[in-house]
């Protein structure tokens, strides 16, 4: 294990023989503090087909009329969450940190191709005082209109074709929202010296124009420039440490691969980053606020346990690093932000036993929730639902809480929980992080388990990590996975499981009762 202060040589060293490739792969990035440097994309391309080339002027149809992009993808649940009549393809942000608590310039360079012939297109983007838009270098009309980013180009943009807008603006990195379930306060965390970031579900649009919505990823690169003695860090890579003239510090990172919204990662302040080596030599890095190293360096430590603990039921690790974020800040709960999990510094300086449920569960959620991302806000149980599952499973043999003891308490409030929150695959928006989504949907998992067997079960769980790994899919993805495996029906199952007031009997369990419901 090697440990490098954030005062150090290097903080976290690019990967070698990185300069022998920026060459091929430098993309121009003027800073939005008006820093002109090199914004470079290491490594091998990512994990499965990620990437949506850019098309060529085949894939461009001429004659459709142009329209409006729709506001939002659709989702019932968020009905503005993500944009219409594009995907995007990269985001390269950038931000000229300043202070604690202080507005900041910043920039956002989108690369998008049009699904569509339009007229106009949106942004989710709230809050942060805007400054200039263009599309594809040439300014264009952009109207706020709550959470909604509207802008219309000079001139239409063709079906299948590529273009580019670029956003600057000041942002505030004291941005927050609330919400009455487990989430609480997202957005930008500010900490003592820094920042760090709590985006989900919709709080990106906080910090960056984006299409926010989980089922939309993209790879990201991040520009940070932060004073003397503070050190940025993203998800995925550090490709580049530049010194500037005035002695601030431009740090950039490449994402590796796409990330939603939900789970971007982006911190400054005082950190040390502690290097070590997972299973099969993957590369794993804490960045720890400095002061807690030490203090929560036994449960840190862990993570190799962690993963090869859940590659033996999970099948291999789908991202390129990992790694935990500990920032000395009061942040209420831990996030699956991509190969970058943030945990609360006070989680791992308790006890054992609920510091290894929060780091099992994020780590999980690389499985299920980033790699395998949700379709839709009522598929958030398939990812909550897993993460909880294995956390208890694993905590089971762990000095935890018995996992059936923890099932079958969770089966005894299920009606009320259904009552209260919805079931597993109905919720409403207000209570999509409350108990229905976490033990009661790993319960559903449970259900299944005892319906197929172990041996089974462990065939479906593979095969939904795989056959999925860097798309979206949604529960009929998941019914129609598991009656494949399994060579049988299971919608007859897992549908009153999923749906409805009632929750239907335990397979295995006649004596298992499901409490009352009180108002």
């Amino acid at each position: 294990m090697e440990t490098t202060t954030a005062g150090g040589r290097d903080g976290e060293r690019p990967r070698r023989g990185l300069r022998s490739r920026r060459a091929a792969l430098a993309l121009a990035l003027t800073g939005a503090g008006g820093v002109a440097a090199a914004v470079v994309l290491a490594g091998t391309p990512p994990h499965g087909n990620h990437r949506s080339p850019a098309p060529g002027p085949s894939a461009v149809t001429s004659g459709e009329a142009p329209s409006p992009g729709a506001r939002g993808i659709g989702d019932p649940l968020e009905p503005l969450d993500g944009n219409g009549g594009y995907t995007v393809r990269s985001y390269a942000l950038d931000f000229d940190w300043r202070a604690p608590r202080t507005p900041f310039e910043a920039s956002a360079t989108i690369s998008a191709t049009a699904t569509q012939a339009l007229s106009r297109f949106d942004l989710d983007f709230a809050g942060n005082t805007l400054h200039t838009v263009t599309v594809d270098g040439t300014p264009a009309t952009a109207v706020r209109d709550g959470d909604e980013l509207v802008v219309t180009p000079a001139k239409p943009i063709p079906h299948g074709g590529a273009f580019t807008v670029r956003v600057t603006y000041t942002a505030d990195p004291t941005q927050q929202r609330h919400r009455d379930d487990a989430v609480q306060d997202y957005g930008w965390v500010p900490t003592t010296d820094g920042t760090m970031l709590y985006a989900q579900p919709d709080g990106a649009k906080m910090i960056f124009p984006a299409n926010d919505h989980p089922s939309q990823r993209a790879r990201i690169t991040f520009g940070i420039t932060t004073p003397p003695g503070l050190s940025g860090v993203a998800n995925g890579q550090l490709v580049e440490r530049v010194r500037q003239p005035d002695g601030r510090t431009r740090w950039t990172y490449d994402s590796e691969e796409p990330v939603a919204a939900q789970l971007v990662q982006m911190a400054i302040g005082k950190f040390t980053f502690v290097h070590s080596t997972g299973p099969h030599g993957l590369v794993v890095r804490d960045v720890v606020a400095d002061g807690m190293v030490d203090g929560t360096e036994a449960y840190r430590s862990l993570t190799p346990e962690h993963l090869a603990w859940l590659e033996q039921r999970l099948g291999p690790y789908p991202f390129r690093r990992y790694g935990v974020l500990v920032g000395d800040t009061d942040l209420p709960v831990a996030l699956e932000t991509q190969s970058l999990s943030v945990v609360p510094g006070e989680r791992l300086l308790g006890d054992r036993v609920d510091a290894e449920r929060d780091l099992v569960h994020e780590l999980t959620h690389h499985w299920t929730g980033d790699s395998v991302a949700i379709r839709r806000w009522s598929d958030l149980w398939l990812s909550e639902g897993h993460a909880r599952f294995y956390e208890r499973l694993y905590s089971d043999t762990h000095g935890g809480p018995d996992f059936e003891d923890a099932m079958r308490a969770a089966y005894e409030q299920h009606d009320q929980w259904r009552h209260d929150d919805g079931a597993p695959a109905e919720p409403t928006e207000p209570a999509l992080f409350r108990s229905m989504r976490y033990d009661g949907s790993a319960l559903v998992l449970y259900a299944l388990r005892e319906k197929v067997g172990e041996e089974t079960f462990e065939r479906i769980e593979r095969a939904w990590v795989t056959r999925y790994r860097g798309r979206a899919a949604g529960t009929r993805d998941f019914v129609a996975l598991a009656s494949e495996v399994a060579g049988r029906d299971l919608a007859p199952f897992l549908t009153p499981w999923l749906y409805g007031a009632h929750t239907p009997p335990m397979p295995g369990h006649p004596d298992w009762q499901v409490d009352p419901v009180q108002d």
